[in-house]
C-alpha cells in the first residue's frame, strides 16, 4: 500500500487554509517528502503525519516557495534524535543549494547524502524506485516517479518441488535467491504494481506525460484555472486546469489530482469542470487530502 498526503497545494504564498507546496509518500514504514514549502511541518501536524522517519527529501526546484521550510525540518528531525543518513536529491546546482542550506540549518546529527535521480534512480528496500523527470520551468526543475513494484503470484507447490523451506518462502517472495533457487522459478510474472507521479512546477512537456502514462495518480502543476491564461502560463513555466487534465487523459493516467494554484485562484473547485470536460477523473488537491493506493487484487 501507497499513502499519499498533499501537505501543502498553495505558489508563491502562503494562505489562511493553503499551506506551500509539499507531499509526503508514505509505504511500508518509509517515506519520501516531495518539496518543502514554507509551513510544511505545521502542515504535517495538522493532517497527522509524520515527517521523522523519511528516506529522502525531493525538490523539484529551488525557488522559494519549495525550499524555505528545509532548514527548520533538518533542525527538527535533529531535536528528535535521528542518526540515520537522510537522502536530498533535487536537480542541477543541488551541491551549491546545500551549501547555503547547510549554514541555515546549522550542525546535524545525522549525514545529508546528496543523490542525483535523474542521473540514476533510487532504490529503497522492498523493490521501490524513485526516479527523476525533466521538467520544464523558469530554472532547472524535474518532477519524480515513485514506483512500487508488486511480484509475480507465488507457485508453492513449485517451491516444495525445488526443496525449498516453507520458512524461506517470504525471502523469495521478496526477490531474494534462496540456496541457488531463483524468484522466478518460483513467481509467475510480475503483476502491477503502484505508480506516482508528482510534477512540480511545470508547463505541459513529453517528458512528464511519457512518465505519466498509466500512472495511478499523477499530481500536476495547476497554476492557472483559466484558459485564457495560459500565454502567461507558457511564460512562467507553469500549466493550466485543463492543459494539465489533458497530459492526464494523453497519458492514460488514472487519477489527476490538481495543486499549486496561484493566490489568485480562491475556490479551485469552481473551476475543477475545466478539466473534468478533458479528464473526468480529475480532482483538486487540497492541503490534507489523502489516498492510500492498493495493489488490485489478482
Amino acid at each position: 500500500m501507497v499513502t499519499v498526503t498533499l501537505l501543502g497545494t498553495a505558489a508563491t504564498m502562503p494562505l489562511p487554509d493553503r499551506a506551500l507546496t509539499t507531499a509526503l509518500l508514505s509505504w511500508g514504514g518509509r517515506s519520501l517528502l516531495f518539496d518543502c514549502g514554507e509551513g510544511t511541518q505545521a502542515a504535517a501536524m495538522k493532517a497527522g503525519v509524520s515527517l521523522s522517519r523519511l528516506e529522502a527529501i525531493c525538490l523539484t526546484h529551488y525557488h522559494g516557495d519549495h525550499v524555505f521550510g528545509l532548514p527548520g525540518l533538518l533542525q527538527t528531525i535533529a531535536c528528535q534524535g535521528r542518526t540515520a543518513p537522510l537522502l536530498l536529491t533535487g536537480p542541477k546546482g543541488l551541491e551549491q543549494f546545500w551549501a547555503v542550506m547547510r549554514l541555515l540549518a546549522g550542525p546535524l546529527p545525522y549525514q545529508i547524502l546528496l543523490a542525483d535521480a535523474l542521473e540514476q534512480p533510487l532504490w529503497f528496500e522492498g523493490g521501490a524506485e524513485l526516479s527523476a523527470i525533466p521538467t520544464k520551468h523558469r530554472v532547472p526543475s524535474q518532477g519524480y516517479c515513485f514506483h512500487l513494484p508488486r511480484a509475480g503470484r507465488f507457485d508453492p507447490d513449485r517451491a516444495r518441488a525445488l526443496g525449498v523451506d516453507v520458512r524461506d518462502w517470504k525471502r523469495l517472495q521478496r526477490g531474494e535467491t534462496v540456496n541457488g533457487v531463483a524468484p522466478e522459478q518460483v513467481c509467475g510474472p510480475a503483476r502491477r504494481g503502484i505508480k506516482v507521479i508528482f510534477s512540480g512546477d511545470t508547463a505541459p512537456c513529453p517528458t512528464l506525460e511519457e512518465a505519466a502514462r498509466d500512472a495511478d495518480l499523477l499530481i500536476c502543476d495547476a497554476t492557472y484555472d483559466q484558459e485564457e491564461l495560459a500565454p502567461e502560463a507558457a511564460r512562467y513555466g507553469h500549466s493550466t486546469f485543463r492543459q494539465s487534465a489533458e497530459l492526464a487523459a494523453r497519458a492514460g493516467a488514472r487519477r489527476l489530482w490538481l495543486a499549486h494554484y496561484s493566490p489568485r485562484i480562491k475556490e479551485p473547485e469552481a473551476s475543477l469542470p475545466l478539466a473534468r470536460a478533458v479528464f473526468p477523473a480529475a480532482e483538486c488537491g487540497f492541503d490534507g487530502k489523502s489516498i492510500s493506493l492498493r495493489f488490485e487484487e489478482g
